[in-house]
């Protein structure tokens, strides 16, 4: 276990949580539920949880869904400023060689399934996702251009 984010004290003092018996919590930043059979579910990162129009959109659930189509071949889903909902899921795929589908017709596909409150704002293709040295997708990479001047609502 790590103890503390280097040279980022605040970092570190919001990583850690004591509880009413003095007792020590990680906060990993994962969010999750139990089970009927008494099992935790993983469902998402708190910081890649969407809140569209006051609900709750798990990007993990979409991106599930988008890597079910054809074309698609990675995904990042990804919360983006909204005048009217304050966010918006919007898909960043890579398309799977050979694929033809467009974008619109990949966002309409998925919407077609997704719940309302979840359905894609956009769909863009990329060449690539930017992923870290262990092969994660660095989704502030991918925010930051859409929300670079403006805070997100959360």
């Amino acid at each position: 276990m790590m103890k503390g984010y280097y040279k980022q004290p605040d970092k570190t003092r919001d990583l850690f949580w004591h509880d009413d018996k003095g007792q020590l919590f990680f906060k990993s930043g994962d969010m999750g539920r139990i089970d009927e059979d008494g099992f935790v579910v993983l469902l998402d990162r708190k910081k890649d949880m969407i809140i569209s129009g006051g609900f709750n959109v798990y990007a993990a659930d979409i991106e599930v869904l988008m890597l079910t189509h054809p074309d698609v071949i990675d995904v990042a889903v990804i919360g983006i400023p909204s005048e009217q909902w304050g966010e918006s899921p919007m898909a960043l795929c890579v398309r799977r060689a050979g694929g033809t589908a467009s974008e619109d017709e990949v966002r309409d596909w998925a919407n077609g399934q997704l719940g309302k409150t979840q359905r894609l704002v956009a769909v863009e293709f990329r060449d690539s996702l930017p992923r870290s040295t262990i092969g994660k997708i660095m989704k502030r990479e991918l925010r930051e251009p859409y929300w670079a001047g403006r805070t997100a609502k959360i």
